[in-house]
């Protein structure tokens, strides 16, 4: 097991973080692909026409896709290849995912197939892949990591068509390279990877997969789920991973912004400022940025000064740090969806009645797919902007710290993230905020 030293912006050494890819990199050059993929990436980005038979109609409906010029992308993303986490027990918290997100099982890594310093689930829900890891030998560095920051994402892996050009644009604007473009290769093929250093202790492994059939990388086996689902239940939960949040410090919200247009030519999608994004007590600043198909989102939050503590200091106070703070999954039935995860067990944020009886909000919002009192119901927030709508819930933090916590949202044309009901939520998130006693 290899380990990586991350730097921070000054480019000085920060701290120790394992390369969870590194024991794979040096197969045996005798390995030969089962099988050579063609790379089926148009201007879209769709990196296949089906992504385990999620279209790729449903996904741009799903996540707001929109036309863009690859040949001009500096750094062409297809798409987000994974989520990948560190947690306190890796076995338990994967359960945690079939049982409640009604993902997937499909492919392990752990001391059963030779990796003898943590274990691996890979988890799958449409196009959205997530990885939990956790530590087994004594001396593994994800042990490390997780007494500094708990259960929290350590990487936000993007699938590219050509790492090494990407690499070489990242490094030619300043990027800290973690990890060179190398070949790890089993007898479904070969991926191609590497993995640059962003916000706090994230990382981006760029990971080419294209000659590749295996379940997620070589090193892993396939395995199935034996969670048992529900009867009637839907066969998922949600099918995209729409956009990942990042909390940085203050005054580091625009650095961060400038550094994904420098180094991966990510495009400024929104901005939230003022009155917008601020209660009567909490504020926050949030800037959004995306490749060039809105396929990847990243919206940047820091805190603002304000009569108490937002949730982005509550945030950074807990994980020890800038890092993930909520993942945004895509539904197209977000009623079912909360239905399910609301019956095995997961909490979402409460909304008051005074929400929906609003009768502005009632004729700004027009008809939408759902009653509004089937939305009240469940407390899920609705907007509407110049392109659609959109329905939206969020849930409580996950952990036992206050950080990760995850958003379901249902777009109908709205490209947006809700403008209209930060408010709101941020209200409920700071009575959750002073239930802890941290507001």
């Amino acid at each position: 097991m290899t380990l990586v030293v991350l730097h921070n912006i000054s480019g000085e050494p920060r701290c120790a973080l394992v390369s969870l890819y590194s024991e794979f990199s040096n197969t045996c050059s005798s390995c030969r692909p089962r099988a050579i993929l063609a790379d089926m990436t148009d201007i879209l980005g769709r990196p296949e026409a089906q992504l385990d038979d999620v279209s790729f109609d449903q996904l741009k409906q799903l996540v707001g896709l929109v036309d863009y010029d690859s040949a001009k992308d500096p750094f062409p993303v297809k798409s987000m290849d994974a989520v990948v986490f560190v947690v306190g027990n890796a076995t338990q918290t994967a359960w945690f995912y079939q049982a409640a997100f009604g993902m997937s099982l499909i492919a392990y890594s752990g001391p059963e197939t030779g990796n003898r310093d943590h274990k691996s689930y890979v988890l799958k829900s449409g196009s959205a892949r997530f990885v939990i890891n956790g530590g087994v030998a004594p001396d593994s560095p994800l042990l490390d990591h997780h007494r500094r920051h708990g259960d929290g994402v350590v990487d936000l892996a993007l699938e590219v068509g050509d790492v090494d050009q990407c690499i070489e644009h990242a490094r030619s604007q300043g990027a800290t390279v973690l990890e060179e473009p190398h070949d790890v290769a089993d007898s479904f093929g070969t991926v191609r990877m590497a993995a640059i250093a962003t916000y706090g202790e994230t990382r981006h492994t760029l990971i080419d997969r294209s000659r590749y059939t295996g379940p997620y990388l070589p090193g892993y086996v396939a395995r199935e789920s034996t969670v048992k689902r529900p009867e009637g239940a839907p066969k998922r939960l949600f099918q995209a991973v729409d956009h990942c949040v990042g909390n940085v410090e203050l005054g580091k919200m625009d650095y961060w912004v400038e550094w994904y247009n420098r180094v991966m030519g990510f495009v400024n999608m929104a901005e939230f400022i003022g009155d917008d994004i601020a209660t009567d007590y909490s504020a926050l600043m949030s800037k959004v940025v995306s490749n060039g198909n809105h396929r990847v989102k990243f919206p940047l939050n820091e805190p603002a000064i304000a009569k108490r503590k937002s949730q982005i200091d509550e945030y950074l106070e807990f994980y020890e740090g800038a890092g993930v703070q909520h993942i945004a999954l895509a539904t197209n039935d977000i009623i079912a969806t909360v239905e399910a995860m609301a019956a095995a067990g997961v909490e979402f944020l409460e909304t008051p009645d005074s929400y929906y009886d609003d009768p502005e909000l009632r004729a700004r919002i027009g008809k939408v797919r759902v009653p509004i009192e089937t939305l009240k119901k469940h407390r899920i927030l609705v907007d509407r902007d110049e392109d659609g709508y959109l329905l939206q819930i969020f849930t409580k933090p996950i952990g036992d710290r206050p950080t990760v916590f995850y958003e379901l949202i249902e777009r109908h044309g709205s490209l947006g993230f809700g403008k209209g009901n930060f408010k709101a939520l941020f209200e409920a998130i700071e009575r959750e905020q002073e239930r802890r006693g941290n507001l």
